[in-house]
């Protein structure tokens, strides 16, 4: 199933696609995925060692490296991944927490989401006499929000979907397995305060989010491989 992912994605990232192409290819990508996310843990709950708990480390650099990583945040979370960020000179790595069949799938989005991401900045307009930066930052984070709340709309609905007793236990204990593996390796771990974006961008990167399609529904919202996103 993944590698007809793989295949969705790549179609969807094309940038001679028109935007309802893109849409298209990117619901149905996601509508696969989260579909083998379900299928993998019903799988897990009767065979453990067909998909154990494991962590990766993904290297997010400048350009926009905090927003780099809030994408990736954004996406880990529906997945039932944690991660924890850590500064470099040059960026982050993100230390990620989760079953090896969802690590797989974040791994997947994440490359995939960078490249639109890339492609709708280098579309978005920046408003005559904003600076540059701030505007983008502000664009990934509209992006960012969108992208998770859809996520969490299409793993919502491949797990009421999937017809299989108990599906709600087996995911939730599927994520309170990796807290703990979180909180055993950063067992004093702290949250990040909230971050103040002045930019404008925050809405048509949200609309970007909106375009993706993710999950093929509708969700109203507010405010590795890396791939360039330009400075």
């Amino acid at each position: 199933m993944l590698s007809k992912v793989r295949k969705l994605l790549a179609q969807a990232e094309d940038p001679a696609c028109t935007p309802a192409e893109s849409a298209a290819f990117m619901a149905k990508a996601t509508e696969l995925i989260a579909r083998y996310g379900v299928d993998r843990a019903l799988l897990a709950a009767c065979d453990p060692a067909t998909d154990p708990v494991g962590d990766r480390v993904v290297e997010v650099v400048a350009p926009y490296a905090r927003d780099k990583a809030g994408l990736l945040a954004a996406v880990a979370d529906p997945l039932r991944c944690r991660c924890v960020r850590r500064p470099r000179d040059d960026g982050f790595t993100l230390h990620l927490f989760g079953f090896a069949s969802d690590l797989e799938r974040v791994d997947l989005l994440f490359t995939s989401l960078l490249v639109q991401a890339a492609h709708g900045l280098a579309g978005a307009a920046v408003p005559a006499g904003e600076h540059p930066a701030a505007f983008r930052r502000s664009w990934l984070a509209g992006f960012a929000q969108v992208i998770g709340a859809r996520l969490r709309a299409a793993e919502a609905e491949a797990a009421d979907g999937s017809g299989a007793p108990g599906v709600a236990l087996v995911l939730a204990d599927r994520s309170d397995q990796v807290r703990r593996r979180l909180a055993e390796v950063y067992p004093r771990l702290r949250t990040a305060p909230r971050r103040r974006l002045a930019g404008s961008g925050f809405g048509p990167g949200a609309a970007a989010g909106h375009r993706a399609d993710l999950g093929g529904r509708t969700v109203d919202t507010g405010p590795g491989v890396e791939r360039g996103i330009a400075g």
